[in-house]
């Protein structure tokens, strides 16, 4: 009886992430609180809104407007032989992605704090399903895309089928910097400020309202130390095809910083985890 009892206690005992592998097994155990997590998030982003998802589309728009008549317009940029906003919107898909993960992700684990406090789970759950949050917006905001192709009688060609690789890309880039604020904002709330300037300034340093081409040759290596520089050219060469090109050197830096974020990112959070109770 006693060796019974004690094999129970035993299989009570959780050492979250003592061993690397049952972590990872973790996570796929816990898979319905991911679903639970992401689809709650959803749901609470357009509840009580009174045009719904139409908030996915009216941001990406607006912006898309102002970028066009500013570049496009004004400072006549070349627009790889596609109409201007196809050209930017293809450039604002991505980004967009990106930073609504980053502001999603950065706070994720504070607005579960009571979650996280109480119940042992994978912490890596939670900024996952914020990221697909962001995806849910991203696919939302590509209906604009699909109208403007029909508005300018815009028809891709093959290279459109390559969208998902970069759509991986793009995944890796957000999942990447979004566990580093995540595990950050954790430990250093003053990252809630700083997270909404990054996003600013990194829309001005991306080149979601231009095309990188403009960036003169001498300097593409260093303007593509920004990861999101091949994610916006990669979506670029497969969305608009023609003039669209992708300056190989530029692009493979930028995917090998995103690649590097994503390991750094991962590395970063689960060294952080075991303390995230005990500071939230």
């Amino acid at each position: 009886m006693d060796d019974q009892g004690s094999a129970s206690q035993k299989e009570l005992i959780i050492e979250a992430g003592s061993i690397e592998s049952q972590y990872w097994k973790d996570l796929w155990r816990y898979r319905e609180l991911f679903y639970f997590l992401a689809w709650r998030d959803i749901l609470v982003r357009y509840k009580q809104t009174a045009i719904g998802i139409t908030w996915a589309l009216i941001k990406p728009f607006l912006t898309m407007v102002v970028f066009t008549v500013v570049f496009g317009n004004i400072a006549k940029l070349p627009s790889q032989g596609v109409p201007y906003p196809i050209l930017v919107f293809a450039g604002m898909l991505p980004w967009q992605f990106f930073a609504n993960a980053l502001g999603e992700c950065s706070n994720s684990l504070i607005g579960n704090a009571n979650l996280i406090s109480k119940v042992y789970f994978p912490r890596l759950i939670v900024p996952t399903s914020a990221v697909i949050v962001s995806f849910v917006d991203f696919l939302i905001s590509g209906i604009i895309l699909l109208g403007l192709m029909a508005w300018y009688n815009f028809v891709p060609d093959w290279r459109i089928l390559t969208l998902p690789f970069f759509i991986l890309i793009a995944s890796a880039a957000s999942m990447g910097a979004g566990l580093w604020l995540a595990a950050l904002t954790v430990k250093y709330r003053d990252f809630r400020f700083v997270v909404p300037f990054i996003i600013q300034f990194g829309l001005y340093i991306s080149p979601v309202g231009f095309s990188s081409n403009i960036v003169p040759e001498q300097w593409r290596l260093l303007y593509s130390i920004n990861p999101m520089v091949g994610v916006i050219d990669g979506f670029r060469w497969a969305i608009l095809g023609g003039e669209a090109n992708i300056y190989m050197p530029s692009f493979l830096l930028s995917v090998g910083l995103v690649f590097l974020l994503l390991w750094s990112g991962i590395w970063y959070f689960r060294k952080m985890e075991r303390t995230f109770a005990d500071v939230i």
